[in-house]
């Protein structure tokens, strides 16, 4: 094969990955818009600013994660992931330990409630999607369980992307 069909299968095979991506990508976040507004009220919790909801789930996710990587994580600013920790700390859903290794640092964990909460929270989402994938086809919802591995996959590529990018 000649350099240039190479280049021209490469550059037809990059189209048709920014074609799908434009057709997936709206359908992505309008679902992500679902989960960042919808699940809190549902549980009966109060209520709780989506950015608070996604640095709480970061630090469920990551346990003793500091401010810094939240921040850089999250795509935020330290002093607004710094207002938003002090909140969630005198909610009593995040607690604060000193870094080991650095008494300057603290690390961050979710607190019992926190945990509890975020449990009421998924299982709103899950009776709101349940709702939702009762209207679609059987062949549908069998897609859409089908993507599931493939979406951690694109998250897990999507994060290590970024990680690089900012190092």
């Amino acid at each position: 094969m000649r350099k240039s069909d190479a280049h021209d299968r490469d550059g037809a095979e990059r189209e048709d990955a920014v074609r799908e991506a434009r057709r997936l990508t709206p359908a992505l976040y309008a679902l992500g818009r679902v989960l960042r507004l919808r699940g809190v009220e549902e549980a009966g919790l109060p209520p709780l600013p989506p950015s608070d909801l996604e640095v709480l789930r970061y630090v469920m996710e990551a346990p003793g994660t500091g401010t810094g990587a939240l921040a850089r994580e999250l795509g935020l600013h330290a002093s607004n992931v710094s207002t938003v920790v002090k909140g969630l700390v005198a909610l009593g859903l995040v607690r604060r330990e000193p870094d080991p290794r650095d008494r300057r640092a603290v690390r961050l964990f979710a607190t019992v409630d926190a945990v509890h909460g975020m449990a009421l929270i998924e299982d709103a989402w899950a009776e709101l999607f349940a709702d939702a994938l009762s209207a679609l086809s059987a062949e549908q919802r069998a897609a859409l369980a089908a993507a599931v591995p493939a979406l951690g996959a694109l998250g897990a590529s999507l994060r290590e992307r970024r990680a690089a990018a900012g190092s």
